[in-house]
C-alpha cells in the first residue's frame, strides 16, 4: 500500500476528521472510499452528451400527455 502527502484547507480536515469519529473509521479509509466513489462518477461532459442526443431524439416527438402513455403501455402489456 502506498502513502501519500494531501494538503487540505484547515475547515474541511476539521469536516473530515467530525465525519471520521462519527463513522468510527480512519481518515484513510474516508478518503480511500470517497476517492473510489468520485472516480466511479461518469464526466460531466459523456453526462451533456447524452442528454443533449436525448434532447435530438425528443425534438420531433411532439407533445403528449404522459398519463395516455403510461396507460396505453399497460393496456398493451395485458
Amino acid at each position: 500500500m502506498s502513502k501519500v502527502m494531501v494538503s487540505l484547507p484547515d475547515d474541511l480536515l476539521a469536516e473530515l476528521d467530525a465525519e471520521v469519529k462519527r463513522r468510527s473509521t480512519s481518515r484513510s479509509a474516508l478518503l480511500a472510499a470517497a476517492a473510489r466513489r468520485e472516480l466511479k462518477r461518469r464526466d460531466p461532459a459523456d453526462l451533456a452528451s447524452a442528454v443533449e442526443r436525448s434532447e435530438r431524439r425528443f425534438q420531433d416527438a411532439g407533445s403528449f400527455e404522459s398519463a395516455d402513455v403510461v396507460r396505453a403501455d399497460r393496456d398493451e402489456r395485458r
